[in-house]
């Protein structure tokens, strides 16, 4: 599994959402990579990582990454929140979780309404298997659905998905699988560290209202974007960029 490091400073350890890789951070690496190290991981199947066989896992993957890493700050998006939660549930050397639009569970259901319908991720499953290409620019377009900066974010991110060649198709189907059905709900109460959640009020594909309330379960910060959609840290690079900056470093303080 590939794994970029980058900077100086404090560790903060950065997990990429569905299909991207660890690359599509840069708006966060050129503004903050001299004051942290970022250690920029390509899931199994994406990017620079797409020959690796290991599966795309919970466990197995956040083992790897924790046992080539320092003691730092996980920071997932989207499909990514669901391998820094389990790190900073299971790993010591986490020292505080920062999620951008990603919740415990992705799919709405029992005492859990601010979510997507399952059959989302089904029919994401079944069109990949007849329209490859197609489908991955479709699920970049919802990514950027609604943002006051959607052109820009959908470019960058079209950019992103191409740079390091195209996911394997194994990867994105399994990644949809744990997307459709993982619940680390209960994971929140016992964590034990600071937490941030970052939100965009226009997400379409992670409700704010939905990570509100991770939050408070997990009894950590909450922050919303007004007019973000689920790719904030592209469209408000310098606005994300300050509140991940102040949440770390206030851990040392």
């Amino acid at each position: 599994m590939h794994i970029e490091t980058v900077g100086q400073g404090p560790a903060l350890v950065l997990i990429h959402g569905w299909a991207l890789h660890g690359g599509v951070f840069a708006p966060l690496v050129q503004r903050l990579s001299d004051r942290f190290t970022f250690h920029l991981v390509d899931l199994p199947g994406h990017g620079y990582s797409r020959d690796a066989t290991m599966p795309l896992a919970l466990d197995a993957v956040v083992d790897e990454v924790a046992a080539r890493t320092p003691p730092a700050v996980w920071l997932g998006w989207s499909l990514g929140g669901l391998f820094a939660l389990k790190a900073a549930a299971m790993q010591p050397q986490v020292r505080g979780l920062a999620i951008i639009a990603a919740t415990p569970r992705f799919v709405r259901g029992e005492g859990w309404p601010d979510a997507v319908e399952a059959s989302v991720f089904a029919q994401f499953g079944t069109e990949l298997q007849q329209d490859f290409r197609g489908t991955l620019e479709r699920f970049l377009a919802l990514d950027t659905l609604g943002s006051e900066h959607g052109r820009a974010e959908l470019r960058s991110l079209r950019d992103a998905l191409v740079a390091r060649g195209e996911p394997a198709p194994r990867a994105l189907q399994e990644g949809l699988r744990l997307l459709e059905r993982s619940d680390l709900r209960h994971l929140l109460p016992g964590l034990g560290m600071p937490s941030l959640w970052i939100a965009g009020d226009r997400d379409r594909l992670v409700p704010s209202a939905g990570m509100r309330m991770a939050a408070e379960l997990a009894r950590g910060e909450f922050v919303g974007i007004a007019r973000g959609a689920h790719a904030p840290f592209i469209g408000h690079a310098d606005f994300v960029a300050e509140k991940l900056a102040g949440f770390v470093e206030g851990l040392d303080a």
